[in-house]
């Protein structure tokens, strides 16, 4: 099983970008999907979550401008962001819990640069 984060970029303060988190190899299920973003110099936080069922949470940093969803039949996952703030800068890194045949871990994605200029 792999994760494969895509979509980060250089963009100017106010602008948008989406990630995608694509889930491939023998996939059962896919449980919580998060992302996770760490800046230079500091630890990796939690950002968002979405549960099976599409319940989200996020960190008040970022409520109302982020949006995570997931499209289960593309094993797939989102985090739209918009209003974007140079403190937002960071290499943001999707998670998952997957099962696979019978074995559940938790998988990350290899990280993806977003960079707001302001």
């Amino acid at each position: 099983v792999q994760l494969q984060a895509s979509g980060g970029g250089l963009v100017q303060a106010g602008g948008s970008l989406r990630l995608s988190c694509a889930a491939s190899g023998t996939i059962t299920s896919i449980k919580n999907m998060s992302w996770y973003r760490q800046a230079p110099g500091k630890q990796r936080d939690l950002v968002a979550t979405i549960s099976t069922g599409g319940e989200t949470t996020y960190i008040n940093s970022v409520k109302g401008r982020f949006t995570i969803s997931r499209d289960s039949a593309k094993n797939t996952g989102y985090l739209q962001m918009n209003s974007l703030k140079p403190e937002d800068t960071a290499v943001y890194y999707c998670k998952a819990n997957i099962r696979s045949h019978f074995i559940l871990a938790g998988y990350w994605g290899q990280g993806t640069q977003v960079t707001v200029s302001s």
